[in-house]
C-alpha cells in the first residue's frame, strides 16, 4: 500500500508538451489509492483533453472560474479546491506559470488555487534547456522554494526541440517515488524501527493438538499499520492468525510457539527503537510433546505444563535506549495488576484491557484501553475501533519519544 493511499491529490496542468504524460501520472495516483482532481490552464487543453483526464481521475476537470456549459452557470471555487487537497502538484510547470506563481499573478483558476492552497505544493518544471537555465527561471525556482514549495527536479534527456539536456519533466513513476519519499521523510516516525508482536501462540500437545487462546491479532496488525503510516520501519512478529497486511513496507515474521516468538523478537530487538508487545503469548506449555497423535483411550488426560519464556521481562532486562510497551489483559484489580507488571518488567508504557468492559478484548473490531506510563500517569479512553486505539497508543509513544 502506498503512503498516498486515501490522500487527496490536486494535479495542476500547464501548457507544455509534457502535459501528455499526465494521463499516466493520474493513472499511477489512482493505482496508489489516491483521490485525484485535475485543474488545467486554458492553454493546456491544446496538449491533452479534459475528457481523458476526467475519465482517468473519475472527477470533473476544471479549467475556468465559471462552468458555462449548461443553462445554470456555476462557479468553481478555488478556495474549496485548495482546502480539499492534501497535496497540490503542478506538472508540467512551465516557465510562464512558474513566473506567475513567484510573483502572485493570478490570471487563471490554477494560479488562484495555488495562491489559496494551504497544503504542501510540489512542482515539476518542464521546458527547453536554455529556458530552464535562464536567470529569470532560476529566480522563479529560488523564490518558490523560499515560499516552502517543493521542486521535483527536471531530468536530462531528449527535449521537444530536438536538443538534449536538462529540462524534461520528471517521468511519472519518478514523480510518484519523489512524493512518497518526501512525504515519508516528513512523518513523525521516519527513521524509527518499531518491533511489534501480534496474535496468539500455539503450544503443541502432539502433532495435531495445541494449547492456544482466542487472540485474533487484530490489535497488533492495526498498530503495525498505523506505525507504518507514520513513517516507521515496522517488523511484525505474528503468531498464527488470519490477519493480513496490504502494506508491503511492513515486514511480517510468522511464528507459532512462544519459543519461536521469543527467538524472533530477540533477533530484532537490538536494532529497534520501540518494541510494542501486543501478542497474547501462552504462559504455559506442555512439558512433554507427543511425537504421535494421542489416542482417546482413558476418561481423563493429564498434561504436565511448564512456564514459557517471559518475552516481555527478558526485553526489560536488556533494553538500553529502546522504548518498551507491554499489554495487560485483566479481569480483576486491573489498575493495580497493570502497574505491577509495568514495574516488574521495566516497561515505559502499558496498555490495559479489561475483559469486564463490553466490546473490549479478543476477536472484536473494538477495544477499550487504559494507558499507564512509567510515572504511573493514567489515561482512560472510551470504546473505539482498534484502528483508533492504535492511533491513541502511537500518540502516547510519540510523546514519550519527544520527552
Amino acid at each position: 500500500m502506498s503512503i498516498l493511499s486515501g490522500k487527496n491529490i490536486l494535479l495542476g496542468i500547464t501548457a507544455g508538451i509534457a502535459a501528455y504524460k499526465t494521463a499516466s501520472l493520474v493513472r499511477l495516483f489512482i493505482k496508489a489509492g489516491a483521490n485525484v482532481k485535475v485543474v488545467m490552464t486554458p492553454a493546456s487543453k491544446d496538449f491533452i483533453t479534459p475528457l481523458t483526464l476526467s475519465t482517468l481521475s473519475k472527477n470533473p476537470v476544471l479549467s475556468s472560474f465559471i462552468n458555462d456549459d449548461n443553462e445554470n452557470d456555476t462557479w468553481n471555487n478555488h478556495v474549496e479546491l485548495g482546502l480539499w487537497a492534501d497535496f497540490f502538484l503542478i506538472a508540467p510547470a512551465t516557465a510562464n506559470t512558474l513566473s506567475k506563481m513567484a510573483t502572485g499573478n493570478s490570471d487563471n483558476l490554477l494560479l488562484a488555487t495555488y495562491l489559496s492552497a494551504k497544503c504542501p505544493v510540489y512542482f515539476a518544471p518542464a521546458m527547453d534547456l536554455d529556458m530552464y537555465k535562464h536567470k529569470s527561471t532560476k529566480a522563479s525556482l529560488s523564490t518558490l522554494e523560499s515560499f516552502g514549495n517543493i521542486m521535483i527536479p527536471a531530468e536530462s534527456g531528449e527535449l521537444a526541440s530536438g536538443l538534449v539536456g536538462e529540462g524534461r519533466m520528471a517521468e511519472p513513476e519518478n514523480i510518484i517515488k519523489f512524493l512518497e519519499n518526501h512525504i515519508i521523510k516528513g512523518l513523525p516516525l521516519y527513521n524509527k524501527k518499531i518491533l511489534i508482536t501480534a496474535g496468539p501462540t500455539y503450544e503443541a500437545i502432539d502433532p495435531v493438538r495445541f494449547i492456544g487462546n482466542h487472540s485474533s491479532g487484530k490489535m497488533g496488525f492495526e498498530i503495525a499499520k498505523a506505525a507504518a503510516n507514520l513513517g516507521a520501519e515496522v517488523i511484525l512478529v505474528s503468531g498464527p492468525t488470519h490477519q493480513k497486511t496490504d502494506n508491503d513496507t511492513i515486514k511480517v515474521i510468522p511464528v507459532v510457539s512462544a519459543n519461536d516468538m521469543y527467538e524472533a523478537v530477540h533477533a530484532y530487538f537490538k536494532n529497534s527503537d520501540v518494541a510494542i508487545l501486543s501478542a497474547a503469548v501462552a504462559d504455559y506449555k506442555p512439558k512433554y510433546v507427543a511425537d504421535k497423535k494421542i489416542k482417546k483411550k482413558d476418561a481423563t488426560l493429564t498434561l504436565e505444563l511448564e512456564k514459557t519464556k517471559d518475552i516481555l521481562a527478558s526485553l526489560g532486562k536488556i533494553k538500553k535506549k529502546q522504548l518498551l510497551v507491554g499489554f495487560a489483559l485483566e479481569t480483576n484489580n486491573e489498575i493495580e495488576n497493570a502497574i505491577k507488571k509495568l514495574k516488574t518488567k521495566n516497561l515505559d508504557l502499558i496498555v490495559l484491557n479489561s475483559l469486564s468492559d463490553k466490546g473490549a478484548g479478543f476477536g472484536g473490531n473494538t477495544n477499550k484501553v487504559t494507558l499507564i506510563d512509567s510515572e504511573e500517569n493514567i489515561t482512560n479512553y472510551n470504546l473505539k475501533s482498534k484502528a483508533e486505539v492504535a492511533q491513541d497508543i502511537l500518540g502516547e509513544i510519540l510523546k514519550l519519544i519527544d520527552a
